[in-house]
C-alpha cells in the first residue's frame, strides 16, 4: 500500500467517471434540446430541471457520511450509477409523456432529475473519496486529471454515438437509447470497481465503520468547525461560481460584441476547452514529476490559476472595447489554460485534504466540497445570464454590459485566491509541516527559500 493505487487502478476508477459522464450528458444536453426544439417547450423548463439536479446535490455531505459509516465506497458508487441510470431513463420517458400530458410529464421529470442528482452525488463523492484514500500523494494531481479527462471522453463518445443512432429521431428511440447507455454505464462501472477496493486494502487492516456513530448534524458541525475544511469549502464555492458563470455568456459575447457567427462562436468554445485540457495536463505533469513533495507546487497552481483566470477575464472585459484588434481566440485559450490549471489542482487538493482532520470523515468532507461545487455550478450559469440582463438596464453599449459581468467574475476568482491563501494542508514530509498558502506566498515575495 506504500505505493498506492497503480496507474491501471487509477484508469479503472476513471472509467467510472466516463460512465457517469455518458449518462449525465444525455440529461443535460440531449433532453434539453428535445424539450426546447422538438416539443417547443419554454427553455426555462429544462433549465429548471438541470438546476434541480445540481440543487439536490446539497445532499452530498449526507451521502458521504453514509459511506463513512459503512467504511466501504464501492456499494455507494454502484448504487449511485444505478440510481443515475434509473433517473435518466425516467427523464426520457417523462419527456415523451410531456408531449401527451404536460403536467404529469413535468411531475415525472421532477422525480427523475431528483434521482439523477442523488445518483451523481452518491457515485461522484464516493469515487473521489476512494481515489483520495488509495492513490499515492504524488500521483493525485495526475489522477485528478485522468478522471476529469475521462469524464470528458464520456461526453464526447456518448454524444457522437448517440447522435448517430438517434436519427431519424423518435421519442421512443430516445428512451431506448438512454436505457441502453445507462445499462452499459452500470456494466462498465461494475467491471471497473470489481474487487478493486478489497484488493487495495488486502495488505492492511480493512477500513472499519466509525467507532462512534454520531448524529449526522453533529458530525457535520464537527467538520465545519475545522478551519481548513470550512475555508476550502468557501474556496471551492467562489472559484467554481466564477468558473461556471462564464459558461452561458461567452458565446453570446463573441457573437454580440465581436460579430462571430454561430459556427465561429462554437469553435471558440472548443478553443476554450482545448485550453482547459492543456492546463490540466501541465499541472498533472509538473506536480507528478516534481522532485519535491507535490503539495507546495499544487497550492501555487491552485491560487495562481485563479489569479491567471481573473487576469484573462479582465482581458475579455477590456477587449470588447477594441473588438477589431483584440485577439479573442488567444485570450479565450489563455483563459482555458488558467481554468484547467486551477480546476485540476483544486480537485487534487480535495483528494489530499479529505483525510486531514477528525478521522473517519473523508466522505463527509468530500461531500461538503462536492455540494459547494454543485451549488456553485447551478448558480453560476443562471447568475451570469441574469447579470447580463441587469447590466443592460444600466449600459447601452454591449461591450460595457459584458465587461461588467466579466469583471465581477474576475473579482470572484481573486476572492477565491485570497481564501485559498488561508487554507493549510497539514501534510507531513520528513516530519516537517509544509507551510500554508500564505506562508509560501510571503516567502516567495520576500525572495526567501
Amino acid at each position: 500500500m506504500n505505493e498506492g493505487l497503480s496507474w491501471l487502478g487509477i484508469f479503472r476508477l476513471g472509467l467510472v467517471q466516463t460512465a457517469l459522464g455518458s449518462v449525465v450528458i444525455l440529461t443535460t444536453s440531449t433532453l434539453n434540446r428535445v424539450m426546447v426544439v422538438e416539443l417547443a417547450l419554454p427553455a426555462m423548463i429544462p433549465g429548471f430541471l438541470v438546476s434541480l439536479h445540481y440543487a439536490v446535490q446539497i445532499s452530498r455531505p449526507r451521502l458521504g457520511y453514509g459511506s463513512d459509516m459503512g467504511g466501504r465506497r464501492t456499494p455507494w458508487i454502484l448504487g449511485g450509477i444505478l440510481t443515475l441510470g434509473i433517473g435518466a431513463t425516467g427523464a426520457s420517458a417523462a419527456t415523451m409523456l410531456m408531449a401527451i400530458h404536460p403536467t404529469w410529464g413535468f411531475i415525472l421529470s421532477l422525480v427523475a432529475f431528483l434521482l439523477i442528482g442523488i445518483g451523481v452525488g452518491a457515485a461522484g463523492t464516493s469515487l473521489l473519496v476512494l481515489l483520495a484514500k488509495l492513490v499515492d500523494r504524488r500521483r493525485k494531481p495526475a489522477a485528478a486529471t485522468i478522471v476529469w479527462v475521462m469524464m470528458i471522453v464520456g461526453f464526447v463518445v456518448t454524444t457522437t454515438v448517440v447522435g448517430h443512432y438517434l436519427d431519424p429521431f423518435s421519442l421512443q428511440k430516445l428512451i431506448l437509447i438512454t436505457a441502453l447507455v445507462s445499462i452499459l454505464a452500470l456494466a462498465v462501472t461494475l467491471l471497473a470497481v470489481w474487487n478493486l477496493e478489497e484488493r487495495a486494502f488486502a495488505n492492511k487492516k480493512h477500513e472499519t465503520p466509525v467507532a462512534k456513530k454520531s448524529d449526522f448534524m453533529i458530525a457535520l458541525k464537527e467538520v465545519w468547525r475545522e478551519k481548513d475544511a470550512r475555508r476550502f469549502t468557501l474556496f471551492v464555492f467562489f472559484s467554481m461560481l466564477a468558473y461556471s458563470t462564464q459558461d452561458l455568456i461567452l458565446e453570446p459575447f463573441a457573437g454580440a460584441v465581436f460579430g462571430m457567427s454561430p459556427g465561429a462562436s462554437t469553435q471558440l468554445s472548443g478553443v476554450h476547452h482545448g485550453g482547459v485540457l492543456l492546463g490540466m495536463l501541465i499541472v498533472a505533469l509538473v506536480a507528478t514529476l516534481g522532485q519535491k513533495a507535490g503539495i507546495a507546487a499544487l497550492r501555487r497552481w491552485t491560487v495562481g490559476g485563479c489569479i491567471a483566470s481573473a487576469i484573462a477575464l479582465v482581458g475579455l472585459a477590456g477587449g470588447g472595447f477594441d473588438a477589431v484588434n483584440w485577439h479573442l481566440d488567444a485570450n479565450v485559450f489563455v483563459l482555458g489554460i488558467a481554468n484547467g490549471a486551477f480546476a485540476v489542482a483544486a480537485i487534487a487538493s480535495m483528494m489530499m485534504l479529505a483525510g486531514h482532520g477528525s478521522s473517519g470523515r473523508e466522505g463527509l468532507r468530500m461531500g461538503l466540497w462536492g455540494a459547494a461545487q454543485a451549488i456553485a455550478f447551478g448558480l453560476g450559469g443562471f447568475l451570469g445570464t441574469v447579470g447580463i440582463d441587469l447590466a443592460r438596464l444600466v449600459f447601452t453599449e454591449l461591450a460595457s454590459v459584458y465587461g461588467l459581468v466579466f469583471s465581477i467574475e474576475a473579482l470572484l476568482f481573486l476572492l477565491a485566491a485570497v481564501i485559498g491563501l488561508r487554507v493549510r494542508t497539514p501534510e507531513l514530509t520528513n516530519d516537517r509541516e509544509i507551510p500554508s498558502f500564505g506562508e509560501i506566498a510571503s516567502v516567495e515575495i520576500l525572495g526567501g527559500r
